[in-house]
């Protein structure tokens, strides 16, 4: 899966980045504004182009203003729902993820994605990076919570087509990390997302 543009998957063309970005908001926008909001970028002029398709489809509605034009996603068409589920799936992953480890005899006290699918910058290629905080009375070889996290990154993958990492460590751990000066802490501090629990838990790295 794109991690950052998960609709290019399904809609690849320049559909994709004016369809996510009008099933991201019910905020009626003009079409120099849609393509401001594209990501990856499409020019102005082929939004325009676009737009007029989707308009003539029924699945964009388009509303007057003044000289120009506000367009807004049809959601009562039988397509909108579609557009809004491939949109989202970043944010299906993640509830995935968490959904995932509630069923675990030893939940994690956080699952934080990081790297590029926390920023949003990766792509088909890209692993889908997971940091998962082990509970203090849970040991590192544990059999059952070392499954899980095998479960886990498999799981990951079958839902993406991504390879998962998963990097598995105690609170000890952490800030022993951190006390070392470890540098992917700043990383995951800065970029990451916490799906599950806190990013509190992740301490900074001390100053060398």
């Amino acid at each position: 899966m794109d991690v950052s543009h998960p609709m290019a998957d399904v809609v690849p063309s320049a559909h994709g980045p004016v369809l996510a970005v009008l099933a991201s908001t019910t905020t009626p926008l003009t079409g120099r504004k849609i393509a401001e909001l594209t990501s990856p970028g499409v020019s102005q002029p082929r939004v325009a182009s676009i737009l007029n398709v989707l308009v003539a489809a029924g699945l964009v509605d388009r509303t007057p203003a003044g000289s120009a034009s506000l367009f807004t996603l049809n959601r009562e068409h039988l397509a909108a729902g579609a557009v809004e589920a491939f949109a989202s799936i970043r944010a299906q992953l993640w509830a995935r993820i968490a959904e995932q480890a509630e069923g675990w005899a030893h939940r994690p006290a956080a699952i934080v994605v990081y790297g590029s699918a926390a920023r949003g910058d990766g792509d088909t290629s890209s692993d889908i990076d997971l940091l998962l905080i082990r509970p203090a009375d849970v040991s590192d070889d544990d059999q059952e919570w070392n499954q899980d996290l095998t479960d886990l990154a498999s799981q990951v993958t079958r839902w993406t087509g991504n390879p998962c990492e998963v990097l598995d460590r105690s609170v000890d751990q952490l800030r022993s990390m951190a006390a070392a000066g470890e540098r992917l802490l700043t990383e995951i501090r800065r970029d990451g997302r916490a799906v599950s629990g806190s990013l509190a838990l992740i301490p900074a790295p001390e100053a060398a």
